[in-house]
């Protein structure tokens, strides 16, 4: 684990979310986010390689390759390590937040998550097997900078995990709709 910064503000997050809080409950309409992302072919590349591009992450591209298990070269970050990511990026951010909410002081937090998937599905080689990760885990390790009871603890967890939103997204599942826009040449006359 690595050691987090101790001179960050203890009532940060309250300070940010109360007036959002306030606003939200009066125009629900206005806690409405929209995140987004983008793949795209990478010149002269494999199908099995390509690069993402994040909304928020100022025009910057990110490599990504696909898992050698299903014929990938397994040389950068594959999807499923991106959706790993995520689940850990959200988890981490959400308990320290919630942990502020607490009165909770983290000395440090570290979160890691794994993901299994049997890629016969994706392949198919069998079509009882479901495309997906049939497994996810989560490991989070926390250092406390006082002693903290016990009732306090269980509820940072059992916040943490109800307000993570990535965590709730792919436990609940969620409608995902493909929107298709064909562009395909005029053969010639």
């Amino acid at each position: 684990m690595t050691t987090t910064t101790k001179n960050i503000d203890p009532r940060l997050v309250p300070t940010r979310q109360q007036p959002l809080q306030q606003r939200y409950r009066k125009d629900p309409d206005a806690a409405w986010i929209r995140d987004e992302a983008r793949a795209v072919m990478a010149a002269g590349t494999d199908p099995f390689h390509g690069e993402i591009e994040p909304a928020n992450n100022a025009g910057e591209c990110w490599r990504f390759g696909i898992h050698r298990a299903v014929g990938g070269d397994h040389d950068g970050p594959n999807p499923g390590d991106l959706l790993a990511a995520a689940l850990a990026a959200c988890l981490h951010s959400t308990t320290r937040m919630i942990a502020q909410w607490l009165d909770i002081e983290l000395a440090d937090i570290e979160v890691a998550v794994g993901a299994e998937c049997d890629v016969r599905g994706a392949l198919m080689v069998d079509s009882s097997v479901p495309v997906g990760f049939q497994r996810m885990d989560c490991t989070v390790s926390l250092q406390l900078s006082t002693p903290t009871d016990e009732n306090r603890l269980k509820a940072l967890m059992k916040q943490a995990e109800a307000c993570c939103v990535v965590m709730q997204t792919i436990r609940a599942g969620t409608d995902v709709k493909t929107l298709w826009h064909v562009e395909q040449e005029t053969p010639p006359e």
